[in-house]
């Protein structure tokens, strides 16, 4: 026989667990399906959560996955490779196992895609950094550099502009001419320096990063340097159940109502699923919202059942 849960909730990050916190609590059967891939893995730490400032990623998950615990509800570690939608939703791990489901919460998160310039990978989360809130606090007042990714790094150059005073824009593959005379205006105001030419890698010496090399060989010492990954969703499940999906400057995202109910009944989001600026304290807020909305509709759908008999 094929269990039987009120919901899945498909990952096992801050959204999906806190998701889980809540249907344990309201005594609902609960599978989290955790691949084990949160987005924020790289960074030693995480910022802005109130009460939880500084803490590690895998700490805080390790405690959230001990909280769900106590509520019956089960976490596996494994991948949801297929979901089909009759009656009830039939679920498809990569392991083998299959499982049904009357509700569903997709909190599959997004992918990072880095600029392929060498270093920046391998600094990734230490001291090449995409969110001044997450990470400018503990690099303020270091020299910054912003690696381009598109003319809407100006942007980012002026926003970390605010924790540093030193700040140098690398244009990289961005030619001057597509930036605005706004951009200019406002780069200058911030005194952030424009630096063209193309970034051929990061400079790192004794496992820190100490500067920036340019293709022509001139070298800018920096300490600290912020780019703009390219956000690749993971909204594969949620398409192929038929969820509408609209588009924006970062990806496509589940077009979803306040508590995070897609166009697919039954349906939740949460996370970074729904956008890629989504925070930790977002992403919990999320899933508290979608699992207390979950609540309240298996409760009504009871209820009108047992009306109708």
């Amino acid at each position: 026989m094929t269990e039987k849960y009120a919901v899945v909730v498909i990952g096992g990050g801050a959204a999906g667990l806190s998701a889980a916190l809540v249907l344990g609590r309201a005594r609902h059967h609960t599978l989290v399906v955790d691949a084990g891939e949160p987005r924020n893995a790289p960074a030693e730490h995480m910022q802005g959560y109130l009460s939880r400032d500084g803490m590690p990623p895998a700490e805080f998950l390790a405690i959230g996955r001990e909280e769900i615990a106590r509520y019956g509800v089960e976490l596996v570690r494994d991948r949801v490779v297929e979901v089909d939608q009759g009656e009830d939703f039939t679920v498809v791990l990569a392991g083998g196992r299959t499982v049904r489901a009357r509700r569903l919460i997709v909190a599959t998160g997004l992918k990072d895609e880095l600029p392929a310039v060498p270093g920046v990978a391998e600094r990734f989360g230490r001291d090449v950094l995409h969110c001044p809130f997450c990470h400018g606090w503990e690099v303020r007042d270091q020299p910054f550099g912003v690696l381009a990714s598109s003319p809407a790094s100006v942007h980012q150059a002026l926003m970390v502009s605010q924790w540093s005073k030193d700040v140098r824009l690398f244009l990289h593959t961005v030619a001057e001419e597509e930036l605005s005379d706004e951009d200019l205006r406002r780069l200058a105001a911030a005194g952030v320096d424009v630096v063209p030419g193309e970034v051929s890698e990061l400079v790192v010496e004794d496992d820190r990063l100490t500067g920036v090399r340019l293709a022509d060989g001139t070298r800018h010492a920096r300490s600290v340097v912020f780019t703009a990954p390219r956000p690749v969703p993971q909204t594969g499940l949620l398409e192929r159940l038929g969820a509408e999906l609209h588009e924006t400057p970062f990806g496509a995202y589940p077009v979803v109502d306040a508590t995070g109910l897609t166009t697919v009944p039954g349906v939740w989001a949460a996370g970074n699923a729904i956008g890629f600026a989504e925070q930790v304290v977002h992403a919990a807020s999320g899933g508290y919202r979608a699992a207390s909305a979950i609540v309240g509709d298996l409760l009504m759908s009871d209820l009108d059942a047992a009306v109708q008999v």
